[in-house]
């Protein structure tokens, strides 16, 4: 199921996120994956240095872009 919420909520999420995964030590990677139509989301992600490492197939959603990102 894809929700379209998108904007200042969703970042700081992020940025908690990443927080809570940076201080934890056995978080080595965080990953996203996200519809390839999904603008928002992408636009979420982008300015926390994710990067594209693939694609995968999801039952529910079809085709979804991997992003990780490195913490550890």
């Amino acid at each position: 199921m894809t929700t379209a919420i998108s904007g200042e909520p969703w970042r700081r999420a992020v940025e908690t996120l990443l927080a809570v995964a940076r201080a934890h030590p056995d978080v080595r990677v965080l990953r996203a994956t996200i519809g390839p139509d999904n603008e928002a989301s992408r636009a979420v992600i982008a300015g926390h240095g994710f990067a594209r490492v693939g694609e995968q197939w999801d039952e529910e959603d079809g085709l979804e872009i991997i992003w990780e990102l490195p913490v550890g």
